[in-house]
């Protein structure tokens, strides 16, 4: 009877061992799960390679923090996603901060750069949850103040930056800062725009061209609609990237020195000073010999609808055409209109914008030279679904979609 109650007592005991076992070992596997809402193709990783045991989860929440390093400002982005399996990403939130000066104000104190970095980093760190930093990727880039540095003094503020980065709790790549292009610049805000409006989720809807007009640059983008208008475009003014599981092919330039203040300085002959005189014949007169062969032409561009931004949008909404906030749609006609009643105004009555009649004379024609008739309507806004009309979302999705990649 002993040695049966001994029995009784071990087999107890190997059925209580065996199911603690199993407890440790399902707990084990839980916790060795991603954790949830990791991007796909996104896991911890301090250096250049991915951990691919932590990419494959059908929990969908995930966060990019993408630092736009702008002339004038520093603004970072953190933006929520939420995807399905095999489906594009779903944008659900926006936080935006922004501070000044630039990056490029502290070329000469590359110490104090670092404070504006660290304080967008804090609002970083309240905006993502503590449980999906390691997995959320972050990312400067930088645009046209940095790109008129320098080369050594804008890679001492990059390295700043990538310093700061890498003490950070996120997802850092030795990728994570750099100096954007303005074809990159282009194809970011081109992914932006026909991601909000939809056409990057449906096949069927056609997409949007971009239009951008910056202060030392302009950027035409768009995706054109037959194979012979890439064969008969100029050599590098076509890109094709991948994302999302689709190549796209667009037509892309950037035009260095088109920029609305570079052009003054252009058609003033290089010299900061006085405008051309305020008639409209005479002020065109300059803008279209300054213009004379330095755009493409393409015909395509009648055919599609086009958003435009920056100054296209500042100078429409300083002269009435379009809502401040709301912005609008006009045409190449409009602009030229506004163009010849301001210089007309000016020259009886000068007002307090100088340069307004041949910045307007100036667009009127740009558009014109790009391949646009008088008839053809832009869209302007700021905003799609109260999210920021910049190169910045289009940029974080390129970017996670590469890492992505990486684990195939």
């Amino acid at each position: 009877m002993e040695a049966m109650k001994i029995s009784k007592r071990f087999f107890a005991f190997g059925i209580l061992a065996c199911i603690a076992i199993y407890v440790a070992y399902i707990k084990w596997h839980l916790d060795s799960k991603p954790v949830m809402g990791a991007t796909e193709g996104v896991a911890e990783s301090r250096g250049d390679k991915l951990n691919r045991q932590a990419v494959t989860t059908d929990l969908s929440v995930f966060y990019g923090i993408m630092f736009d390093a702008g002339s004038t400002g520093t603004r970072i982005h953190i933006f929520k996603f939420t995807q399905q399996p095999k489906e594009t990403p779903k944008l659900t939130h926006e936080t935006f901060k922004a501070l000044k000066p630039g990056l490029s104000a502290y070329a000469d104190d590359v110490e104090k750069s670092g404070q504006g970095i660290k304080e967008l980093l804090e609002v970083a760190k309240k905006e993502v949850p503590m449980e999906l930093w390691k997995f959320t990727p972050l990312v400067l880039k930088a645009t046209a103040g940095l790109r008129l540095l320098p080369g050594e003094k804008a890679q001492k503020l990059l390295a700043k930056v990538k310093e700061i980065f890498q003490a950070s709790p996120f997802f850092v790549r030795d990728n994570c800062v750099s100096i954007m292009n303005g074809t990159d610049e282009g194809i970011s805000a081109w992914i932006t725009i026909n991601f909000l409006t939809g056409s990057l989720d449906d096949p069927q809807k056609r997409s949007v061209g971009m239009l951008d007009l910056g202060g030392g640059s302009t950027q035409i983008t768009f995706l054109p609609r037959t194979e012979a208008a890439l064969q008969t475009s100029p050599a590098g003014h076509t890109t094709s990237f991948q994302m999302f599981n689709n190549t796209y092919k667009l037509y892309s330039y950037s035009y260095l020195g088109l920029g609305l203040m570079s052009a003054r300085l252009a058609i003033l002959g290089g010299v900061e000073g006085k405008p051309c005189e305020p008639l409209y014949e005479s002020c065109s007169n300059k803008v279209a010999k300054m213009l004379y062969k330095k755009v493409h032409k393409t015909e395509e561009v009648k055919d599609l609808d086009f958003y435009t931004f920056s100054y296209y949008y500042d100078r429409a909404a300083e002269v009435g055409l379009i809502d401040q906030e709301k912005g609008g749609s006009l045409t190449v006609g409009d602009f030229e209109i506004a163009a010849k009643y301001v210089c007309k105004t000016m020259e009886i009555r000068p007002g307090s914008s100088p340069f307004l009649c041949m910045d307007l004379t100036y667009i009127t024609f740009l558009l014109q030279e790009l391949g646009f008739p008088k008839s053809q309507v832009f869209k302007l806004a700021r905003k799609i679904d109260n999210v920021e009309t910049s190169w910045a979302l289009g940029a974080t999705f390129h970017y996670i979609d590469s890492l992505n990649r990486l684990q195939y």
